[in-house]
């Protein structure tokens, strides 16, 4: 009785703590090389003043580099202003053990897109793609993300990455401050 007690305890640990399976939104190895993507994760959600503002994160693989594609939607009926990305744009990750992670933007200006739609409202989408750098990418499989800060080639946004966020949007609940810990391996 006691071995069958202990065996069903070891089975309950083992699927609480076992890692949910990597779903991707694009998966292809082909003779030209791999390419890997994740299904987009909602990491901030803000409304102002009849503003919406959605950022968005995919970690991507190509040919074994990993990547980090940042998303950022922008609606309003008033004027929206362009967060460009530059070479010099970076991701800076405060982590709750006090390190901070840095990624740097690839070298492609970027702008996005402004979109007019039939109930009055601008939309910008604007597209980024980061890289790690080796000697921190470690630190965010260890440790949540507490702070995220994105500068701009005018600008820098600061957002608190929250433990858990339900979304307006879809009214899904998402964990982004743990979000590399959970899906930095499906790159790897």
């Amino acid at each position: 009785m006691k071995q069958l007690i202990t065996l069903t305890f070891f089975l309950l640990t083992f699927t609480a703590f076992a890692q949910k399976p990597c779903e991707y939104s694009a998966n292809v190895n082909d003779s030209i090389g791999t390419y890997k993507v994740t299904n987009e994760y909602l990491m901030s959600e803000k409304y102002f003043g009849g503003s919406f503002s959605y950022v968005f994160f995919t970690l991507a693989q190509t040919d074994g580099l990993p990547t980090l594609n940042f998303q950022l939607i922008q609606k309003s009926k008033d004027f929206i202003k362009a967060n460009c990305f530059d070479p010099n744009s970076k991701v800076y990750l405060q982590l709750e053990n006090g390190k901070i992670v840095t990624l740097k933007h690839i070298n492609q200006e970027s702008c996005g897109t402004l979109i007019h739609d039939e109930k009055g409202f601008d939309n910008r989408v604007n597209t980024g793609i980061f890289m790690f750098l080796k000697d921190n990418y470690e630190d965010l499989k260890k440790s949540p993300v507490s702070i995220m800060r994105i500068k701009y080639l005018t600008n820098t946004e600061d957002y608190i990455l929250k433990a858990d966020l339900v979304s307006e949007m879809n009214a899904k609940t998402y964990h982004p401050n743990t979000y590399f810990m959970d899906n930095i391996r499906c790159v790897e």
